[in-house]
């Protein structure tokens, strides 16, 4: 796309220097993942995937995605018949059930994944690559999904309703969707024509990337659940995820690095209806007690292992446990996120050690900053290009004064000649008179002083004569950055793709999931 313009990550100012070590492969962090993102680690994971995943998780995989689209009422993509296939693997990206799909960069990381699949295809093409949008479905904290922001302006959701939030009832999101001034129509569908928050979320995912060959899997299954029971009796004897996680958080704290998750004791939590609560563990008279916070349920160790037996659904992993749910349910190569997600994975490597499983490649999602026709020719009329919009403030607004040098003045150079001229004088004085230099100096300064003051009033006298174009660049600069962070972590897809229904195949076009630059889209 010819209106694509590419930047190194370090040159935008907004990412991790965890981040940018990872990127550029820093030898220090190699210990901590399985392999870096090259063509023969590639090879290398799908060997090692088919050695380890068995026929019989793939035909139970294949029959749970089948039967949750059905029950969904979602076309199912002709990808999940590949499942059963010894030779096809997955490349996953995973998040929350934001409302209306929340910020952009929700579409940054699907888009990652499908090209990523059309890619090894391409390398590999005696293999199958099926790209899996995993639901964040037991997550709990509704504040983090329950809003988005449209045309810059924010519509939020109220619910009642508690525990897991793909459990929750979508039906009063339609009067959010008309609250909107536009508003697209899968959107009102969806939400009308669905008992849960993930039914509705698959068929959007779906009407958008289905026809890619994107599958949506739900972790909130009794089936898939009962595959991950031996990590559960695990966690709850031996409490493995503590140990190990903490064992390469100090590694990672040792190379100048923050947890961006702390392991629990224990790294569950209990699932039912209207509940989603954190298991702990207490230590009383040599006997460890599970307790289910905020209720009054209590398990010994011998009752909470018989529980999972019976009811495996109504545990939950937590963020340390999740990757590993993931990976012992999918033939899964990669796992794809941003900056904050590959944080937390670096602490998961002894994790996956422990429980002989192994972690997939990280590979980070693109990242894209859209500037539509407004955008454009604000630049235009200001006379930046897309390069500047990566300067600082004060940088920029520097630019702005000078670069219409015949209307700038500057004193530099009349104040240099009036410090050699005291310099002159400072001589003659020393000749006549030593103790005259300490009053000469002293007018020096003085002087100096007052010419950094008249040269301030210059200065703020050409920002007023350039202010229009400092609120042009002020306006512009917040519309891209609002509040200083990353377009796509606040405004939503549908404020550039109702004005452009192609948008998600320009994005496709110009990511490329094997390059980590920063891409600015002008459409």
């Amino acid at each position: 796309m010819k209106n694509a313009t590419y930047f190194a990550p370090e040159l935008i100012r907004q990412f991790s220097a965890l981040f940018l070590q990872y990127v550029h492969r820093d030898p220090a962090l190699r210990p901590f993942i399985q392999d870096w993102c090259t063509e023969p680690a590639w090879g290398n994971a799908i060997d090692t995937k088919q050695s380890v995943f068995s026929n019989e998780v793939r035909t139970t995989l294949q029959q749970v995605i089948e039967k949750q689209y059905v029950t969904g009422n979602c076309p199912l993509p002709q990808t999940a018949a590949l499942l059963a296939q010894p030779t096809t693997f997955t490349v996953t990206t995973g998040h929350q059930l934001n409302i209306f799909t929340g910020p952009l960069y929700f579409h940054y990381k699907i888009i990652t994944v499908i090209n990523t699949a059309r890619r090894l295809k391409a390398i590999f093409p005696h293999y199958n690559f099926v790209p899996i949008y995993w639901m964040a479905s037991e997550d709990h904290d509704v504040d983090e999904i329950s809003h988005f922001k449209l045309f810059g302006k924010k519509y939020s959701w109220q619910s009642n309703e508690k525990g897991a939030v793909g459990r929750f009832n979508p039906q009063s999101l339609i009067e959010v969707a008309r609250q909107a001034p536009e508003m697209h129509h899968i959107f009102l569908e969806a939400y009308g024509n669905s008992s849960t928050l993930s039914e509705a979320t698959r068929k959007i995912v779906h009407y958008f990337y289905g026809k890619d060959g994107l599958l949506v899997i739900d972790g909130d299954d009794a089936t898939l659940k009962r595959l991950f029971l031996p990590a559960f009796r695990r966690e709850i004897r031996e409490q493995v995820a503590f140990q190990a996680v903490q064992q390469t958080t100090a590694r990672l704290a040792a190379l100048g690095h923050k947890a961006q998750v702390t392991p629990r004791e224990i790294n569950l939590f209990y699932l039912d209806h209207q509940l989603r609560e954190r298991i702990t563990i207490d230590h009383q008279n040599g006997e460890r007690l599970f307790r289910v916070l905020n209720t009054p349920i209590v398990f010994n160790e011998a009752e909470i292992l018989e529980f999972a037996e019976q009811y495996p659904e109504k545990l939950s992993p937590n963020v340390i446990l999740r990757p590993l749910y993931q990976e012992t349910i999918l033939p899964n190569l990669s796992y794809t996120g941003g900056p904050g997600e590959l944080a937390y994975w670096l602490q998961l490597k002894a994790l996956f050690d422990a429980f002989q499983l192994p972690m997939p490649l990280l590979l980070p999602r693109n990242f894209a900053l859209l500037l539509n026709k407004a955008h454009q020719n604000r630049l235009a009329k200001i006379g930046f290009t897309v390069a500047d919009l990566f300067a600082s403030e004060a940088e920029n607004k520097q630019k702005i004064i000078m670069r219409e040098q015949h209307y700038y003045t500057h004193i530099r150079q009349e104040t240099e000649a009036i410090a050699q001229q005291f310099d002159l004088i400072m001589h003659k004085a020393a000749q006549a008179d030593a103790s005259l230099m300490k009053m000469v100096q002293a007018q020096k300064v003085l002087t100096q002083k007052k010419l950094l003051h008249i040269a301030g009033k210059i200065r703020k006298a050409q920002e007023r004569k350039h202010e229009a174009a400092i609120r042009q660049w002020s306006w512009l600069r917040e519309e891209l950055f609002p509040s200083g962070g990353l377009q796509e972590r606040a405004e939503n897809f549908l404020t550039f793709l109702l004005n452009d229904m192609e948008l998600l195949d320009k994005l496709k076009a110009v990511f490329d999931p094997f390059d980590h630059r920063f891409v600015v889209v002008e459409l």
